[in-house]
Parts: C-alpha cells; structure tokens; sequence
C-alpha cells in the first residue's frame, strides 16, 4: 500500500530544469469565457441576437444577395463585449 501512495505521489511529479512542477495543475478558467456566457444570457443580447438570427434565416434563404448580417453581428458583440467590460478586470490578478 505505501509503495503504491509513492508510486502515485511521484507520478504525478514531473522534475524539470526549474524545480518541481506538478503534473497535474488546477485548471485555469478564462474569466472572460464565464462572463461572455453570463452576459450572453442577458435581455438585451438576447434581442441583438435573435435580430442576428433572423437576418442570418433571411440570408440564407435566398439564392443570391447581397445582403450580409455583419451589422446585426456586431451589434451583438457590442453589447455582449460592454458587459463583460464592466466586470472583466475585477476577475483578473
């Protein structure tokens, strides 16, 4: 049983140029990512993009035009971008 406690604890040790460095470290969490979820849930995002959504079904359901949703898209990542502007640095160290 000890062998096998020392077997794990020194696999999951890796030695390298600069000291001991775990293995397996705590996995990282964009702060970003999290708040682009939670901001993308938002009333307001939610109408940007059901817009954008509507001029993508209207696009796509021609054959040709010259129409794109680029407006609509940014319009969207406008909003979304604000939100996570507002809370983005008090997450970062």
């Amino acid at each position: 049983m000890l062998f096998a406690s020392i077997k794990e604890t020194l696999s999951k040790l890796v030695q390298s140029p600069f000291g001991v460095v775990r293995a397996e470290e705590e996995e990282l969490v964009d702060p970003a990512k999290v708040l682009r979820a939670k901001c993308e849930q938002q009333k307001e995002a939610q109408e940007r993009f059901a817009k954008l959504q509507e001029c993508n079904t209207r696009v796509n359901s021609r054959k040709a035009t010259a129409e794109t949703c680029v407006e609509e898209f940014w319009d969207f990542l406008e909003v979304v971008d604000k939100c996570i502007a507002k809370d983005l640095f008090d997450h970062l160290k």
